[in-house]
């Protein structure tokens, strides 16, 4: 393993930077310049934002035979152009999100703030994963990081603060933003900027004893750490103060009420000699069983309940919950924060021991996918697109927080933090 230079940094450090921004002209119509992160963006919204040669998409998700090439030439074309310009003054950048959902019409809204976090290795448990990452998704942005050298998007990272101390020096700055929009998600974004350095310092010092939870952008993390290993082996001189060490992070806090996280459903494809019949006999072992008339009603009868979940098929529906006694059952060797999780109980119990497909296979497997709307997972089934779809229950930020704090991750697709930050409000150079 590389060692950093020594520095004087035991938790996260934290520090303003220069963002680039699109110049003062393009800002009344910035919600043409944003763009969903990469990975919740349809094929259809990317058609429709490639169309504007000016969209952040260029740089977030750069399509073409070499897509990283194609990001940094887009990049040098619009700094030679001014079509980005630089601030001359760092800061830390306010973010805010006001929002509502479909099932809850109270409004919300997400405070935060845009900063440089210095990268750590995984096992320094400063930067705490609750998600593997594959290994081509960190290689594709590993090489959007060397050709760019920078960060398109901030990443989400959690801290917490029982007390809201930073809350309102952000409160004040969001009063008057440097920019507005409503982005692809109906969200109302805004964005402010926080120069004074005595204000900045307090947002150090508040955040030197944290560690951080990161809730969206695992694999852009891990871009940055291996392109930062990948330049200290390059730079015999290299001290831990340069550009490199550093990464673009959106932090929250953990303690509001404006963290929502969504569930991730399964649905289940391409599997040999599939019965309904057959299927649900298996379930009887382990699992209670019930059925539902109406499967538009699954969510109302599981949620809340451990273990429990919803099953669809094209003709019937159901909700299954595990029988307590059968959870000593599960051979995964796994700590007891992990093991009683919902979605390990499904990925074990259900689409292991049922289903047949085994825990090492599920990552790759072209036989599970992961479907966000749970209207979707029905036109699926109904469609004959999907053989069954699993129906999860939320999940908590106080199993995110018990995972992170004994070292391992949750199943994939385990957490959809919402809403998502947009790209195209500011880049960071590396």
């Amino acid at each position: 393993m590389i060692a950093h230079a020594e520095f004087d940094c035991t938790m996260a450090e934290i520090k303003p930077f220069r963002a680039w921004r699109y110049r003062p002209s393009l800002l009344e119509n910035i919600g043409q310049l944003t763009s969903p992160l990469f990975d919740v963006a349809s094929e259809k919204q990317r058609e429709a934002l490639y169309g504007n040669p000016l969209n952040s998409i260029h740089l977030s998700i750069p399509r073409g035979e070499h897509p990283a090439k194609n990001a940094a030439a887009a990049l040098a074309k619009w700094k030679r152009n001014k079509v980005i310009v630089r601030d001359e003054v760092p800061g830390i950048y306010v973010y805010y999100q006001y929002f509502s959902l479909p099932s809850d019409p109270e409004p919300y809204i997400r405070r935060g703030f845009i900063c440089k976090i210095r990268v750590h290795e995984w096992q320094d448990n400063i930067i705490l994963r609750h998600e593997n990452v594959m290994d081509d998704a960190v290689d594709g942005q590993l090489e959007l990081l060397a050709e760019t050298r920078l960060n398109a998007s901030p990443t989400h990272g959690l801290y917490s603060d029982e007390s809201f101390e930073l809350e309102s020096y952000m409160d004040a700055c969001i009063q008057d933003p440097l920019c507005k929009a409503e982005d692809y998600q109906g969200v109302i974004d805004a964005m402010g900027v926080i120069r004074d350095e005595t204000i900045i310092a307090h947002f150090v010092e508040r955040l030197k004893d944290e560690r951080i939870i990161l809730a969206d952008g695992h694999h852009r993390y891990a871009g940055s750490l291996a392109y930062m290993k990948q330049q200290m082996r390059a730079n015999p001189e290299h001290t831990g103060k340069e550009g490199y060490n550093y990464h673009l992070m959106w932090l929250t806090n953990t303690e509001a009420s404006d963290l929502r996280i969504l569930p991730t459903h399964r649905l289940i494809k391409k599997l040999n000699n599939f019965d309904e019949t057959t299927t649900m006999k298996k379930f009887e072992k382990n699992f209670n069983i019930k059925p539902v008339a109406d499967p538009n009603d699954i969510h109302e009868v599981i949620v809340g309940k451990p273990w429990t979940f919803g099953l669809i098929f094209a003709e019937n529906a159901y909700a299954v919950r595990l029988k307590s006694e059968a959870l000593p059952e599960l051979k995964w060797n796994f700590p007891d924060q992990v093991k009683q999780l919902d979605l390990t109980v499904a990925h074990y119990f259900i689409i292991q021991e049922i289903l047949g497909i085994p825990g090492k296979k599920q990552n790759a497997s072209r036989k599970i996918e992961y479907e966000r709307n749970f209207t979707k997972c029905m036109t699926a089934v109904i469609k004959h697109e999907a053989q069954m779809a699993i129906v999860t229950n939320d999940v908590g930020i106080e199993d995110v927080k018990r995972v992170c704090d004994c070292g391992y991750t949750m199943p994939p697709k385990s957490t959809f933090f919402y809403p998502k930050a947009v790209c195209g409000f500011l880049y960071c150079s590396i």
